[in-house]
């Protein structure tokens, strides 16, 4: 019987095993079917899967995992071998014994069975793996620099600036560099085609070029996520972190590239460290590059400046023609011409060549443009887009001027002309008289303030140094005509009250109905040829607080009577022959400027103006005499200012010192003396001796010594020919020579100085206490050996020439026949630009050595020519650095 057990086992399991196979086979026509609806379930998930990962693809510009791009080829692969399994399934179901649900290869059968079941694990495997994935694509690797749209057609005007950048790009000294400029002038569109230059296979230099704008206020956690995109820093883990925190992570990260980060748009200093740029100190040779309209972020940056400059005339026209376009500008032979005339009202700023071409692209008639030539010169916004897409760009840098005080300065500049040279010293005086810097009682100390003033303005690019040949002394600003007009679109309230600041310049007759419009005025100024009509009967300005009647012709009578809030009345040059006497009426006048006009008499009824501060006399040669009692009536008196009079003049001199004497709130007087009588009275009053600040001594006999007080600005001494010397006093004592000048005790403020025709002046020794002085001239002084004999020991800095002449720019020497020294050591003459020298046969050495600093900003040398080559040197090598200056003035 031991054999029966292993038979039964044997058998026990065959028919086991012929059960299962038979239960397979028996359950086939229900698994085909599940497999079917498995094959559905996989295929719904599939096309989940698949439009999140074309969704993410497509949009958020991401790449696909790999486990994802695997499962999406194995579900692809089962469908199709699912298919093809149904398929089979469909034909051995067509096989099976007639009349029998029994197939007729069981062994066929069986396997097919087996596959439909192993298939219907691995769907529902696979449905379960599609549906669990929490991320199915991933950022793609950063480009090392995303282009930057650009207009089609060149950019006109910006290789100058651009090359100078890339220069400085590949200069590994120079880490920061700043673009500024005036809105539109084109910063961002340079810094745009400087990144796309980073495109160019060729230039590998950087790892990765980041942009970001910043604009303004300036978001340092905006400016801390466009950085975190670009470099692809996973968003778990930053939201919700400090900014420190945040900081940190870029710079960890940073600092293992070599970056460009381009900055458009700053409106102030940006704190890179708190956004996480690390130092470019760093030796990693990154680069860091942005754009502001302020000079001032540039140097707050620490960075290297690039000023980019509007457009030359050329290449404003051409950008003007290319966005007109040729069809419109060949649709009449005049339309050229006409084109290249508006083009020119543009000034050169490519903005506003872009916004004036747009408006003008579909005008194909002479005469719609002659239209429109003629608003852009009398109103400007009236042209299709400037008030919109010009003026309220450039608005920006006016909104960003950081007081009320800069921001009235700088409106009132838009009324003078267009392309007018403004002297900045009467802007400052205009300034003060209107009020805008009445927190400093002390005059100079507003002086000062308005010179800060106009630096800001400069330096946000609203301003900008005029360059003039016929003063050297005086500084002039320009405003650009876009930038003025937009200022007076401002002014008039963005354009809301367009009569509140009138100005005029050189339009001929006003009538008298145009002069009713200006009832509702604040600020009127006429210019030039421009002249009023007759009216019949005396206009009313409620609101006027400023007048400025710079023209060529009188006022109609009464014009003044109903001015009850005026401040300013600014009639120089005029050709104004008399005031009248209802000028005395203006109670609230504050400033009067009558220079250089023709009046012979001025009123009595001046008297009554017991607000005015400020008076200006200048150049009045017809003025026959200054009734008394005037001058000492203007009890708010703070500048008096009467350079130079006429020889013919009556003027009691005396009489004027005493009247200011008077004066409780004087302190900044300008007046010509030509008596040593009124010489003596102005040493004798310490009042008046620290009030004046221009001071000029004329055809005046019997002076042979000059003493100044410290607050002298400007010196000038004519036709004294017994002059021998020229003192500086403070109180009763004669100033010592210190190491280091003392505001109080020496010639601190003194900027200027004028020798003409003194002939027995020895020197100007005082000079080595007026570290500040940026103008000398000396003429004609027939015994004068050195400019300053200083032969004391040369132990003390003064001495040795450290501070004495560092601040000049202007040196002339004319007639001087016995000149053998300007110094008598080596100067280093840093602001040094421009030196003369004629007549002067014995001055054989000047101060310079090769260690000289002054060819820093040297522009020109004049000169004889027997002169510059009878010049001895000790060291060859200056001779030939200052050659190239040299201009020989020999006929």
């Amino acid at each position: 019987m031991d054999f029966v057990s292993p038979v039964l086992d044997i058998a026990s399991r065959i028919c086991n095993c012929v059960g299962d196979r038979a239960d397979l086979l028996r359950r086939l026509p229900q698994n085909v079917i599940s497999l079917r609806a498995e094959k559905d379930k996989l295929n719904n998930v599939y096309k989940d899967v698949k439009e999140r990962v074309e969704r993410e693809e497509n949009l958020e510009k991401k790449k696909r995992t790999h486990v994802v791009d695997g499962w999406i080829g194995r579900a692809e692969a089962m469908e199709k071998e699912v298919n093809e399994l149904l398929d089979r399934c469909d034909e051995e179901n067509q096989k099976k014994c007639f009349g029998t649900c029994c197939p007729r290869n069981c062994r066929s059968s069986y396997k097919l069975a087996k596959m439909v079941r192993e298939k219907m694990d691995a769907a529902a495997e696979l449905q379960s793996e599609g549906s669990n994935f929490q991320v199915v694509a991933v950022p793609l690797p950063s480009p090392h620099v995303i282009e930057r749209p650009l207009e089609e057609k060149p950019v006109v005007g910006l290789d100058s600036p651009f090359r100078e950048v890339w220069r400085l790009l590949q200069d590994k000294q120079v880490g920061s560099i700043g673009i500024y400029g005036m809105g539109g002038v084109g910063k961002t569109t340079l810094l745009k085609k400087i990144n796309n230059k980073f495109l160019q296979s060729s230039i590998k230099a950087f790892d990765i070029v980041i942009w970001v704008v910043v604009s303004r206020p300036t978001n340092l956690e905006r400016v801390q996520e466009t950085i975190r995109s670009r470099l692809q820093i996973p968003d778990d883990g930053w939201k919700g972190r400090q900014e420190d925190d945040k900081a940190a992570e870029i710079c960890r990260i940073l600092k293992t590239k070599k970056f460009v980060l381009l900055l458009d748009d700053i409106w102030e200093p940006l704190d890179l460290l708190r956004v996480g740029i690390p130092p470019s100190g760093d030796g990693n040779q990154s680069k860091i590059v942005f754009t502001t309209r302020s000079a001032d972020v540039c140097q707050g940056m620490a960075a290297q400046s690039i000023k980019v400059e509007c457009l030359e005339e050329k290449e404003a026209f051409s950008l003007f023609q290319a966005k007109v376009g040729e069809d419109t500008l060949n649709s009449h032979p005049d339309i050229p011409k006409l084109a290249e005339m508006v083009a020119k009202e543009c000034k050169g700023l490519p903005l506003a060549l872009i916004i004036i071409a747009r408006a003008m692209a579909f005008a194909e008639t002479p005469e719609e443009w002659e239209r429109n030539l003629q608003k852009l010169r009398l109103y400007p916004k009236d042209v299709a887009g400037t008030e919109n897409d010009l003026f309220s760009i450039l608005a920006f840098s006016y909104d960003s001027l950081p007081d009320e005080a800069t921001k009235s300065c700088f409106l009132y500049c838009s009324l003078f002309p267009e392309d007018y040279l403004i002297p900045s010293e009467r802007l400052i005086q205009l300034w003060i008289g209107e009020g805008f810097l009445d927190e400093y009682d002390d005059i100079q100390e507003a002086r000062n303030q308005g010179g800060e003033i106009i630096e800001r303005l400069m330096h946000a690019c609203l301003m900008e140094a005029a360059t003039t040949n016929f003063s050297i002394e005086r500084r002039y600003l320009k405003m650009h005509d876009v930038i003025r007009d937009m200022a007076l679109w401002l002014a008039c309230e963005k354009g809301k009250k367009k009569n509140k600041f009138v100005v005029k310049d050189g339009i001929g007759l006003i009538r008298a109905q145009e002069v009713d419009k200006w009832k509702d005025a604040q600020r009127i100024a006429l210019w030039n040829d421009t002249s009023i009509e007759e009216l019949r009967k005396p206009p009313c300005f409620p609101n006027m607080e400023t007048l400025i009647g710079c023209t060529k012709s009188t006022f109609p009578s009464g014009f003044f009577t109903n001015m009850f809030v005026i401040r300013v009345l600014d009639f120089s040059n005029n050709k104004i022959l008399e005031l009248p006497a209802k000028i005395g009426n203006l109670a609230t006048l504050q400033y009067l400027n009558l220079s250089d006009t023709r009046i012979k008499y001025l009123p009595i009824e001046l008297k009554n103006l017991k607000k005015l501060r400020c008076l200006m006399l200048d150049g009045l040669f017809s003025l026959a005499s200054l009734p008394s009692q005037i001058v000492s009536s203007l009890s708010s008196l703070l500048l008096f200012s009467m350079k130079p009079i006429s020889s013919q003049s009556s003027i009691d001199e005396i009489m004027l010192l005493e009247e200011l004497e008077q004066l409780e709130h004087i302190n900044d007087i300008s007046i010509v003396l030509t008596s040593i009588q009124s010489i003596q009275r102005l040493f004798e009053s310490h009042k008046l001796r620290r009030s004046t600040t221009f001071l000029q001594v004329a055809h005046c006999k019997g002076v042979n010594q000059v003493q100044l007080s410290p607050s002298i600005k400007t010196l000038k001494l004519v036709k004294c020919d017994e002059l021998e010397e020229v003192k500086i006093i403070h109180f009763e004592k004669q100033v010592v020579p210190s190491k280091f000048p003392n505001p109080e005790c020496c010639f601190n403020r003194l900027l200027s100085v004028h020798i003409h025709t003194c002939k027995k002046l020895l020197n100007l020794n005082c000079l080595i206490h007026a570290p500040k002085l940026q103008y000398l001239l000396i003429v004609d002084s027939e015994v004068m050996e050195k400019v300053i004999e200083d032969e004391r020991s040369e132990g003390s800095e003064i001495e040795s020439g450290l501070s004495v002449f560092s601040r000049l720019v202007y040196l002339t020497l004319s007639n001087l026949p016995k000149l053998e020294s300007i110094y008598g050591h080596v100067l280093p003459f840093p602001s040094l630009r421009q030196v003369t020298v004629l007549g002067c046969p014995r001055l054989k050495r000047l101060p310079f050595d090769s260690s000289t600093s002054m060819s820093k900003n040297l522009e020109e040398i004049r000169g004889d020519q027997e002169w510059w080559d009878g010049l001895e040197w000790e060291d060859q090598t200056i001779m030939h650095i200052l050659t190239p200056y040299f201009s020989s003035l020999t006929p």
